[in-house]
């Protein structure tokens, strides 16, 4: 199996500034993985304003419109069980009104308060604090999983992938978007000299600690290596100039984005690609639903305060309808 790692440093300091949108309390942590004898840095947005420095009356409404009409294309209206990985604040929830189960999944509790506020208390939605790396629930538990921006922060992405593909049904579709390195601009910059990295060189680029950019190409040798079968992809977000959406309006620039999509993904040349690739394994029902992220076991005991796992020990609270199955917990983390 392919695989990348980090090259940053062990730990980051928490005053790190990513210049991206000047985000100034972001945490790095290093987490264990039962697949490999080597850590893996995760990064956390507790306690971030990510909704309202990055979304909210940011002028990103060209980008949330096109990532919604390309969602579209691809999801499946209905299912039994939905998970999205990395949820935040329920930015996309809306789009999954066909699901009887509907499972947000983000490693900071203050993003998913921000989705419980915003969704109320709708019994579909099931709100967990947990990494990709070790998502509490058992084998087979998805018809569907979303990850969407997520990606560009995956230090491991074979690792995450693995994970993905455990917790799915088999036959059934994961839609992942990515951050493309060999996107147009890079392209022309790197011709012009005014850039040293090659877009088409097909290593992850880590353009500031724990934010890539994937060569297509490379991406999809991961998904394959770790069972997917890459069923369709979609270019998207070639508008994104800020002198273009200053001056057209985000729906007429996202429809047309939208209708690019499809035959822009023969080249790639977009910031954003979206794929929907098939877990390539025979449909087997869960037995079960929740496991213990630290150890893998079953064998949990909840009394509404909290899971308990018989196993290895470990507690994993409920607090304000949150499940938090962080592993480690974060004041455990280096």
């Amino acid at each position: 199996m392919l695989s990348f790692r980090s090259g940053v440093s062990n730990y980051v300091s928490c005053e790190t500034w990513l210049s991206r949108w000047g985000e100034t309390n972001l945490c790095f942590h290093e987490v264990p993985l039962t697949s490999s004898p080597h850590p893996v840095k995760i990064i956390s947005y507790e306690g971030s304003t990510y909704k309202t420095d990055f979304w909210e009356g940011q002028g990103r409404e060209f980008e949330d419109r096109t990532e919604r009409l390309a969602l579209r294309q691809l999801l499946p209206a209905s299912g039994h069980t939905l998970i999205e990985v990395g949820a935040g604040f329920g930015r996309l929830a809306d789009l999954y009104q066909g699901y009887q189960r509907v499972i947000l999944v983000d490693y900071s509790t203050t993003l998913l308060s921000e989705a419980r506020e915003h969704l109320g208390h709708d019994a579909r939605y099931m709100y967990v604090a947990a990494n990709v790396y070790h998502l509490p629930f058992v084998d087979h538990v998805a018809d569907v999983v979303v990850m969407i921006r997520v990606a560009h922060h995956l230090a491991a992405v074979d690792l995450a992938l693995a994970e993905i593909y455990r917790v799915m049904q088999g036959g059934r579709p994961f839609i992942m978007e990515f951050a493309n390195k060999r996107h147009l601009k890079a392209i022309v910059r790197y011709a012009l000299g005014k850039q040293p990295w090659s877009p088409f060189d097909p290593f992850p680029y880590e353009f500031v600690p724990l934010n890539f950019d994937f060569h297509p190409s490379w991406m999809r040798q991961q998904l394959m290596a770790a069972g997917f079968r890459v069923e369709r992809e979609l270019a998207i977000s070639h508008f994104r100039l800020p002198a273009l959406k200053r001056r057209i309006p985000p729906q007429w620039l996202a429809r047309l984005d939208n209708a690019l999509a499809g035959p822009g993904a023969w080249l790639k040349l977009s910031p954003s690609v979206l794929t929907k690739n098939v877990a390539l394994k025979p449909p087997t029902s869960p037995a079960g639903f929740l496991r213990c992220p630290a150890c893998g076991s079953q064998r949990l005991v909840a009394d509404g305060s909290q899971h308990t796992c018989q196993e290895c020990g470990r507690s994993w609270p409920i607090r304000d309808g949150i499940f938090d199955f962080r592993y480690p917990r974060p004041e455990d983390a280096p």
